[in-house]
């Protein structure tokens, strides 16, 4: 083979980057501004229960429009369920999933066909392709996770029934305000309280502030998702390149706007000795193997330990504001940009529940690969 066919394989074979899953896999498809968006889901085991509500439930807390601290895009985000589920029960083959969208409004980002927004995917998919869909940014803006919450809440489902798995995820900082939550007890209803979805009220109130000024000066703010996984057996992940923390972390990173991962005690963990760091051994009430701390974050040698995952995501400022910048055009001529059109001014409040499709996913997949571990009777 030569050395341009091989080259051309493997551009073919790129296709595939919108895949994410070994066992359990999802393929999402569509455009910001294009007819809709949606998912494929590909090895969800059959005579699971799963209705239109099930996945409803989740794309309504990922939509826009849902308070004022976030685009004002209007769409209902409305999952229609295409194939894989009949009588109420998946059936083992594709579940494919499709969002229409309604609200698109393309002409609106006339402004940006041969200008490049700063910190923003225009010029980066020009150098790739060639050409980029300046329409709200293509297959670049965040409504392409419309996919990933509708797959994630078919994993939800499996999770739920056959682990008693639980995923949650909320809003720990904006900028340099944080709440003071405690994971262990951090529950649904305390971070869907309010549009932030932080779980402390104090917190929360200052964040909704600081998102209000931003719109209002044409800026944009980032900050933290932390998420919790709770109910993960031991042994879930592979021992070397598929890590459960690694997976979790290509995972995280493949959002648009994440910056950062980390686990446990992340980053402040290497500030500590090991003395300091490790998670000693003890025995649980019911005679079970367990951990007096956590600062492992759930996950050891790769593998899940049975204790809660717990990690966090940053999230980086939105990177079409309002306020005037200075960039240049396709032919490199120096320009000025004040973004028109409807953007969050801080995805922190709708990233918490795309944080928890992501680990639900993961999840989903190496729980399958677990499954199909073992396969052999005791051996004497």
């Amino acid at each position: 083979m030569s050395v341009v066919s091989g080259v051309r394989m493997f551009r073919r074979m790129e296709g595939m980057s919108s895949t994410f899953g070994t066992l359990f896999r999802v393929t999402t498809f569509g455009e910001s501004h294009g007819g809709g968006v949606g998912v494929v889901v590909d090895g969800c085991p059959p005579r699971l229960p799963l209705a239109p509500a099930d996945i409803q439930a989740d794309l309504d807390r990922r939509r826009p429009g849902q308070s004022r601290l976030v685009t004002q895009r209007d769409e209902s985000d409305t999952a229609e369920v295409l194939s894989g589920v009949f009588g109420g029960r998946t059936t083992g083959t594709p579940i494919a999933i499709l969002v229409r969208n309604s609200d698109a409004r393309p002409e609106a980002y006339e402004q940006l066909r041969d200008v490049y927004r700063p910190s923003h995917a225009d010029y980066t998919y020009d150098a790739k392709y060639g050409l980029r869909d300046w329409a709200g940014g293509g297959r670049a803006s965040a409504r392409e996770t419309v996919g990933r919450v509708a797959a994630a809440a078919v994993a939800r489902k499996l999770l739920r029934a056959t682990a008693g798995m639980e995923v949650l995820g909320w809003v720990q900082s904006v900028r340099d305000i944080a709440a003071d939550a405690d994971p262990a007890a951090v529950t649904v209803a305390d971070v869907e309280a309010g549009p932030t979805r932080c779980p402390d009220p104090g917190a929360a109130e200052r964040m909704t502030a600081a998102i209000e000024a931003a719109r209002r000066d044409g800026d944009s703010l980032g900050g933290v998702v932390q998420c919790v996984c709770r109910g993960v057996p031991a042994g879930l992940g592979e021992p070397v390149f598929d890590k459960l923390e690694a997976s979790l972390a290509a995972a995280m990173l493949s959002l648009p706007a994440a910056k950062g991962f980390e686990i446990g005690s992340g980053f402040g963990g290497a500030r500590l000795s090991g003395s300091q760091h490790n998670d000693e051994f003890v025995t649980g009430d019911s005679g079970e193997i367990r951990t007096a701390t956590n600062r492992s974050g759930g996950v050891q040698g790769g593998i899940s330990n049975g204790e809660d995952v717990l990690f966090r995501v940053a999230f980086k400022p939105t990177a079409t504001i309002a306020s005037e910048q200075r960039t240049v055009t396709r032919d490199g001529e120096a320009a000025t940009l004040a973004a028109r059109g409807r953007h969050d001014p801080c995805v922190l409040p709708r990233a918490a529940p795309v944080v928890e499709a992501m680990a639900l996913l993961v999840l989903a997949d190496h729980w399958l690969r677990q499954q199909a571990t073992d396969v052999l009777p005791p051996l004497p």
